[in-house]
């Protein structure tokens, strides 16, 4: 039974990290165009971070800097490390499994004081 599931997420400072992680349950995550996806409350969800097959990598402007986008294909999991975090970047937290259009259920990160 495939599975993404997103973890990681929490209540954090800003000027803090987090690292979220995307693991793929019987399946590898190796031949796919990952990306992760955020939404806050009253928005459209919004295109945060891709990763290749190659690990090339690309961002939202918003994020650029402060996040970056790894893989780990043995482990079959994509990671997002956000740095320098700010409360604009509260919102939940998908990754997405292009091809196939597969998402993860989310996981929540609240950057407040």
């Amino acid at each position: 039974q495939f599975q993404l599931v997103e973890s990681g997420g929490g209540l954090v400072q800003p000027g803090g990290s987090l690292r979220l992680s995307c693991a793929a349950s019987e399946m590898t995550l190796a031949h796919y165009i990952m990306r992760w996806f955020r939404q806050a409350p009253g928005k459209e969800r919004e295109a945060v971070a891709c990763i290749t097959k190659g690990r090339a990598a690309n961002y939202a402007d918003s994020v650029k800097g402060r996040f970056t986008i790894a893989r780990d294909n043995a482990k079959s999991t994509v990671y997002l490390q956000m740095n320098s975090l700010k409360s604009e970047d509260t919102a939940v937290y998908y990754c997405k499994l292009m091809a196939y259009n597969y998402w993860g259920q989310g996981t929540q990160v609240t950057v407040s004081s």
